[in-house]
């Protein structure tokens, strides 16, 4: 059963103003402990360090989503289309995308070979408090939310706005990641890009007259990518946090005995299923652990920790032909501890990426006439983008001894 709150809700935010709540079960959701633990995973993980002022959390983002489903919700070509059920799905969606993510999110999942979004459903559908909430609704809405998230193909059209190559996660976080670094890269449009969105045969397109709002949107995450994201800094500080994990791990395996409760990491290394022990691990989980390993009898871990803790950077070189003898001289300076202390990394990233084969990843533009073309046909700044193909960075990172 639909049940809306008796007086709106609204959460003050610095991106839109206010967040507006107007169902029970959002309401629900949001007070859960399920959804309260996104408090304590940062947004941008590394990135603080070189912008200070990062140090929003998975929370406010996952709100920030929600916020801008509700508007997208309100836009006549989805009012048109979405029944009361299926806005409702979008909205829950949205606000849960990012549910499972972990401790300094991605440099956890690499190591431990988890995935946030598989873990996320699972967390939607398995656990009795969000299952139960969302059973309000009706028996089947969990799972409905959870095919969302796991893009099954069920729901197309809230699958291609929650997760597409323009979609309400990425214009949230572009516009709320810009704020809190204080860079300008990141600003958005997104009045002109809703006042343009249409639907075509089930599936989101735009007016040709918004192109120009698009193509800004696109050079402003490519321009975040390389200069927020990726920069090398922040790669450094989580190349540690990576090496951190690494040595955690083999040291389990060992048998090690540590001095601080590192049960749920060793649950998580026997099986990356266990959801009890996932949902312990988060930001302060880890940060206080990465405390306790500063006084560890384990050199390489304590070295490791006091490198996180207080900001150690790794020093870092282009990984091509021209430093070829250097990285090598380094690597043979650690010996058989390079494996903690050294790291191969690359990035990659494109401004947009023409791909009609998967659904949502291809932007159509809606021509005057009503015939349907491609951003890259309608824009020659894309088309350039395209061409020039996808921009990797490879650099070696080490600890300098």
């Amino acid at each position: 059963m639909v049940n809306k709150l008796k007086k709106q809700l609204v959460l003050k935010d610095p991106i839109y103003g206010y967040i507006h709540v107007d169902y029970e079960v959002i309401k629900k959701l949001i007070d859960s402990n399920l959804f309260q633990r996104l408090r304590r995973i940062r947004q941008l993980s590394g990135v603080q360090m070189v912008f200070h002022g990062a140090e929003h959390s998975r929370f406010s983002h996952s709100l920030g989503v929600y916020e801008l489903a509700n508007r997208f919700s309100s836009v006549k070509a989805l009012k048109d289309i979405l029944d009361e059920r299926t806005k409702l799905i979008f909205l829950t969606a949205a606000l849960l995308h990012d549910i499972g993510h972990g401790a300094y999110s991605h440099a956890f999942e690499d190591v431990f070979g988890v995935d946030h979004e598989k873990i996320g459903a699972r967390m939607i559908t398995n656990r009795y408090e969000i299952r139960d909430i969302l059973k309000t609704i009706d028996d089947d809405f969990a799972k409905d939310v959870a095919s969302v998230i796991l893009k099954d193909g069920k729901f197309p059209l809230i699958e291609q706005l929650i997760s597409s190559q323009l979609d309400v996660d990425r214009l949230d976080y572009l516009e709320r990641d810009a704020y809190f670094t204080g860079t300008a890269y990141g600003h958005v449009d997104l009045d002109r890009i809703m006042r343009v969105l249409d639907v075509d045969n089930g599936k989101i397109v735009f007016h040709i007259s918004g192109i120009h709002a698009i193509e800004n949107y696109l050079i402003s995450r490519y321009h975040m990518y390389w200069q927020v994201y990726y920069h090398p800094v922040s790669r450094s500080y989580e190349t540690i946090l990576e090496k951190i994990y690494l040595r955690v791990k083999d040291l389990c395996l060992a048998g090690f005995q540590f001095n601080a409760d590192v049960d749920a990491l060793k649950k998580i290394i026997e099986n990356p299923d266990d959801l009890e022990s996932y949902i312990r691990i988060d930001d302060f989980y880890m940060n206080g652990l990465i405390s306790s390993f500063t006084r560890s009898k384990d050199d390489i871990l304590k070295t490791l920790a006091d490198d996180f803790l207080n900001r150690h950077i790794w020093k870092y070189l282009d990984d091509d032909i021209t430093t070829e003898k250097q990285i090598k001289a380094i690597e043979e300076k650690y010996g058989t501890d390079k494996k903690y202390f050294t790291a191969y990394r690359t990035v990659s990233n494109f401004a947009y990426q023409d791909d009609s084969m998967h659904f949502g990843e291809e932007i159509k533009i809606l021509l005057k006439d009503g015939t349907l073309s491609t951003l890259k046909e309608q824009s020659k700044l894309i088309k350039g983008l395209v061409l020039t193909g996808v921009k990797e960075d490879p650099k070696f990172f080490y600890r300098n001894i």
